[in-house]
């Protein structure tokens, strides 16, 4: 299995889209937006939830290429401010975890 990292990396999304998400980051809240994006009572760990987004946020792209009726840009933005902000966590827990002599 593709590690979550690797795969947010290889993303290739507009810069309009991306812009607008890295504006939007400083208020991520995970308690309020994740369990809204996500549709779920508890909150998962940042990788699990990564995973769980990049499934949401692939659908979105496919229907925003696809100029399906369906396609919501608000919703698309929220999830990909939640991907960054879920990857700064994931990256700052696995920081947290290097072991220096």
């Amino acid at each position: 299995m593709t590690d979550c990292m690797t795969m947010l990396k290889s993303l290739r999304r507009s810069r309009l889209l991306i812009s607008a998400a890295r504006l939007g980051v400083h208020d991520y809240r995970r308690e309020r937006d994740l369990k809204r994006l996500i549709k779920t009572t508890r909150v998962p760990a940042p990788r699990r939830a990564i995973m769980h987004l990049l499934q949401i946020e692939i659908a979105l792209e496919e229907a925003r290429k696809l100029g399906e009726g369906r396609y919501n840009v608000v919703r698309h933005v929220d999830v990909m401010i939640a991907l960054m902000g879920e990857a700064a966590l994931a990256l700052a827990g696995k920081k947290s975890r290097v072991v220096t002599p």
